[in-house]
């Protein structure tokens, strides 16, 4: 468990450190603000006595201007402190975020995988909300009404200490109220970011599956859901809200009595001439103007509280660990014929969980194609995403021309490695911009070539803006075959030595299932392809294919051997033949 002093130091050294010279201003600004606070409560002292008792007219003017003054340099030099906090604040904001996106888009694809996107969202923005106030207006008000609760405290006992000594009673029965209250503000401070979070992933997942939702006519039973999670999300909010204004009545009350005990206590001082009705004034004041650091002190330690508990969800994310991570020692990936081979594989996805792959060992040769067949759920895919090392074996090899890939820098693997997935991923861009994503210093010439290599140019050119026609999210105004292309045209720019594909295309129309098929022959020619066969012509194709079957390899060959040879193999290509 980490310890709060540590979350504090760590925050300290990481974000605030830098905007030191920011917090220095605004602490000498808060100086002046304590100063000016003192000296409003000070002057009541000379105005009562000269100007209301001694009937001085010289002071007349001139200890009302004096205070408008000290009102306006407390003002302006408050307003200024808060601007400069507010800025430090938004920046330590900005580079919190930075980091735990940067930890986030680094990080294990198994670890992405273990939470849902509206947990990560709700990080990035209640927690650090709640973070970026602890480190902002916590670091101001500590200064600012320390400082201010001294000065006013210094008038106080200037004017009288018997006073004094009974007002400063306030101050720890309000630090023990402040203390009672932190463990309780702690839980229910946690419980409402869980319930942001939770909120927040209903929300993903309606704009989500908004189509789906509407073809089952599920309407009613998600406005239930979100109506629930919104209704839990509305109470934890509500009673975090209570707990944390619970000391307001207490203090008001605190107050009540205090003030009704210093106005009996300065009655018989007055009456016993050890106090004059000018000092009785300007320590009231004082005493009144003191009530606000004191509250604002008091109601720090809940900030703090909630501040904490929001860095303890943040500073994981940042730490983030990954298995796979890059390693500059490494030496480049060196493709000579492509030959991939997998020895004695061994791969769970969670640590508790049954094996998906056992003891798998393959041997896809370079240049050629090599299919991977079986029902759903054998482990196909699971063998795909191993090769660019989305996930990493519990046990076994995986070499490409006999180089290890887990001891090849990764940047090298990933980048001689194509990806073509059924579930084709695009982003809320242009055209353009999602093709050359596979090669951003792209000339116009080679993006010109690889939509025509796989068929996009057709329909691109055929649209308002061409290749500056923004797609919408994961490519909603484009057609299945539409993206297909793009997604393969991508893959074309990247001139991979290796493809990975997922094959998918049954659910496509004759023509444009022919394109994709002609496009997919162009990106794969003369180049190491694994794929997940779908299509009789694919498997027919294919120099190789393997059976897989429960995570095992059942058996290897091409069609005319499997075909007399394997049973399995047999059933799954009659099924294959009924579909087509």
């Amino acid at each position: 468990m980490i310890r709060n002093i540590d979350i504090l130091k760590r925050l300290y050294q990481d974000y605030t450190f830098k905007h030191t010279k920011k917090i220095i201003i605004a602490f000498f600004l808060s100086i002046i603000v304590a100063g000016s606070t003192s000296a409003i409560a000070y002057l009541l002292d000379p105005a009562i006595k000269k100007i209301f008792i001694d009937k001085d007219k010289t002071l007349l003017y001139l200890i009302p201007l004096a205070i408008i003054f000290a009102f306006s340099i407390k003002g302006l030099t408050l307003y200024l402190s808060k601007i400069i906090m507010i800025r430090v604040a938004e920046e330590v904001k900005t580079e919190v975020q930075k980091d735990m996106l940067k930890s986030l888009i680094s990080a294990d694809t198994s670890y992405i995988d273990k939470s849902h996107t509206g947990k990560f969202l709700s990080n990035l923005t209640n927690d650090v909300s709640l973070l970026v106030h602890l480190i902002s207006v916590a670091i101001l008000s500590l200064f600012k009404d320390t400082l201010t609760l001294m000065g006013l405290l210094t008038v106080m006992f200037l004017q009288n200490w018997k006073l004094s000594l009974v007002a400063i009673i306030m101050i720890p029965l309000a630090g023990f109220v402040s203390r009672s209250l932190g463990k309780r503000i702690s839980k229910v401070s946690e419980e409402m970011l869980l319930k942001a979070g939770i909120f927040n992933t209903r929300l993903i997942e309606i704009f989500k599956n908004h189509k789906l939702i509407k073809i089952f006519q599920a309407e009613e039973i998600e406005n239930k859901k979100s109506s629930y999670d919104l209704d839990n999300l509305k109470e934890k909010l509500v009673k975090t809200s209570m707990v944390f204004n619970r000391n307001t009545p207490i203090m008001e009350t605190l107050t009540g009595v205090l003030i009704a005990a210093l106005l009996i206590f300065a009655g018989k001082l007055i009456s016993q001439n050890e106090l004059e009705i000018n000092n009785f004034f300007s320590f009231l004041a004082a005493m009144m103007l003191a009530y606000q650091p004191v509250r604002a002190l008091a109601g720090l330690n809940l900030s703090i509280n909630q501040g904490l508990i929001a860095a303890k969800r943040v500073l994981p994310i940042v730490d983030i660990k990954n298995e796979i991570s890059e390693n500059e020692n490494y030496s480049d990936l060196k493709i000579t014929d492509g030959d991939i081979i997998f020895e004695n594989v061994n791969f769970k996805y969670e640590e508790n969980a049954s094996s998906v792959l056992k003891n798998v060992s393959i041997e896809i040769e370079g240049g050629k194609t090599t299919a991977l067949v079986g029902l759903s759920g054998a482990g196909k895919s699971t063998i795909l995403n191993l090769i660019p090392r989305f996930y990493k074996p519990i046990s076994g090899v995986i070499k490409i021309d006999n180089q290890p890939i887990d001891e090849i820098n990764l940047f090298s693997l990933r980048k001689n490695i194509s990806l073509v997935s059924q579930e084709t991923t695009l982003f809320d861009d242009t055209i353009r911009n999602n093709i050359i994503y596979a090669k951003p210093d792209a000339t116009e010439e080679e993006l010109v070539d690889a939509c025509r290599q796989s068929y996009s140019e057709e329909f691109i050119l055929e649209l308002p803006d061409k290749y500056n026609t923004i797609i919408g999210e994961n490519g909603l105004r484009l057609s299945g075959g539409e993206k297909q292309r793009i997604s393969i045209a991508r893959a074309i720019l990247k001139k991979s030595k290796i493809i990975l594909l997922d094959e998918a295309t049954s659910s496509l129309d004759s023509e444009t299932e022919n394109k994709i098929q002609d496009a997919l022959k162009f990106l794969t020619k003369d180049k190491t392809t694994v794929v997940i066969a779908h299509r009789l012509s694919t498997i027919l194709n294919s120099n190789q294919i393997y059976v897989i079957e429960n995570g095992k390899v059942l058996e290897k060959g091409s069609h005319s051997m499997l075909i007399k040879t394997s049973e399995s193999y047999k059933n799954f290509y009659k099924k294959q033949l009924n579909k087509s």
